[in-house]
């Protein structure tokens, strides 16, 4: 039985161990600067490796879903915890960029295991289908919620540690999420029926589905976007973004360097999501989840494409920062229970990992592609436009998408 309470133990152990996980996951790109400055790495070097964690979470996500309707949701997390906290701190040690790319492939499955995959498949099987797109939003809300605090975190404790010791403590807060365990104690799944399809024949099914393949392709760009951003943004701010002026009300908060400015754009953007991810599941109940979609990536080409045609300011970087965070996460609340409404809950993680690929291959791209052009260019607006570019496509792809399930056909 389902979970008729819309704020049930399940939503909020999954909405603490996404809290935990994205705080550290979105804290990556302030180590950008102090890593490459620590050993004299070009930008490159530590963008590839953050882009190979974004890979491997990607690769990670349906394995640790099939894991998880294998042998248990909370044996999966558990042991996606244990991965993402070796990986930090076997991290805190590596000292050749060939290193930090091998340790990060640790990383990006520790996260695919305390991720969206695996934690909104429990939520969305507990909650009650008139609550489960808000409950969906709540829980990847609170994903937004630990970049709130994640990224300002590190940004402080830097001042006093080196990053190594950084990598450390977040590995200890990383454990700390397998405390909310007890909490996951969603329905148990019914056994199957005689006639029900197996796994292996809802992924067919599902990869021959032109639909399925619309909603793959358009979370590229969802995933080439966040990851650029998360990686890239506060880099970005310190070197392209105007001074904060002395006396500003940033100033007054503390915030008078750009370096100080790009860790609080990224908790800007996830404060942002929290309302704005919460708004798109409440407003997935009520609306096509498909034309929701469309209207998200077509506001995020907007403000990117206005964003950089504009002289970038701490005014400018905060209003792109509150936009962009309304509409940041907004997108997987849509995209799971658009899954769940085309293919059921029994494999929603699984397929919903198989779409999330395609996301951390955006991830991937805009990763790499950021610090290598920057390489290049000098600076970010190339990659910035790409983005731009992939955005505008990913709003077109979801229109024709069928939002309903399709009959089954007779054997």
């Amino acid at each position: 039985m389902s979970d008729s309470r819309l704020i049930s133990p399940v939503l909020i152990g999954g909405a603490i161990i996404l809290m935990l996980g994205f705080a550290i996951r979105a804290s990556f790109g302030v180590f950008q600067i102090p890593i490459a400055a620590e050993f004299g790495w070009p930008r490159a070097e530590f963008s590839l490796a953050i882009a190979i964690q974004n890979l491997a979470w990607g690769i990670g996500q349906p394995i640790f879903g099939a894991l998880a309707e294998r042998f248990g949701d909370r044996r999966a997390i558990t042991l996606g915890a244990l991965m993402y906290a070796a990986g930090l701190v076997m991290s805190a040690f590596a000292t050749a960029p060939w290193q930090h790319d091998l340790l990060e492939i640790l990383v990006g499955f520790g996260i695919a295991g305390t991720g969206f995959g695996v934690i909104l498949a429990v939520v969305g099987r507990a909650a009650s289908a008139e609550n489960r797109s808000l409950a969906l939003g709540i829980a990847t809300a609170a994903g937004s919620a630990g970049q709130v605090f994640g990224a300002p975190l590190a940004e402080a404790l830097l001042a006093y540690f080196p990053w190594q010791t950084v990598f450390v403590m977040f590995a200890g807060v990383i454990l700390l999420a397998l405390f909310a365990l007890p909490m996951l104690r969603s329905p148990a799944r019914a056994a199957p029926a005689a006639n029900e399809e197996s796994m292996g024949d809802v992924v067919s099914r599902a990869l021959r589905d032109p639909s399925f393949i619309l909603i793959f392709l358009g979370f590229f760009s969802c995933g080439y976007q966040l990851a650029f951003i998360t990686a890239h943004f506060p880099a970005m701010i310190t070197e392209m973004c105007g001074a904060v002026p002395p006396g500003s009300m940033l100033a007054a908060l503390g915030i008078e360097t750009q370096s100080a400015l790009g860790a609080f754009a990224i908790a800007v953007i996830g404060l942002a999501n929290i309302v704005g991810t919460i708004f798109a599941g409440w407003a997935g109940k009520r609306w096509s989840k498909k034309y929701l979609l469309a209207l998200i990536y077509l506001l995020r080409t907007i403000a990117a494409a206005s964003f950089i045609l504009l002289p970038i300011t701490p005014g400018s970087v905060l209003i792109f920062s509150l936009v962009m965070g309304a509409l940041w996460l907004a997108t997987v609340p849509l995209t799971s229970g658009l899954v769940a409404d085309l293919y059921g809950l029994r494999y929603m993680g699984t397929l919903y990992g198989v779409v999330f690929f395609s996301h951390q291959l955006g991830a991937f791209l805009g990763v790499w592609l950021g610090g290598r052009l920057y390489d290049i260019a000098g600076d970010y607006t190339l990659v910035w436009w790409v983005g731009v570019g992939v955005g505008a496509f990913s709003a077109l792809v979801h229109l024709p998408v069928r939002d309903r399930p399709a009959a089954l056909q007779p054997a």
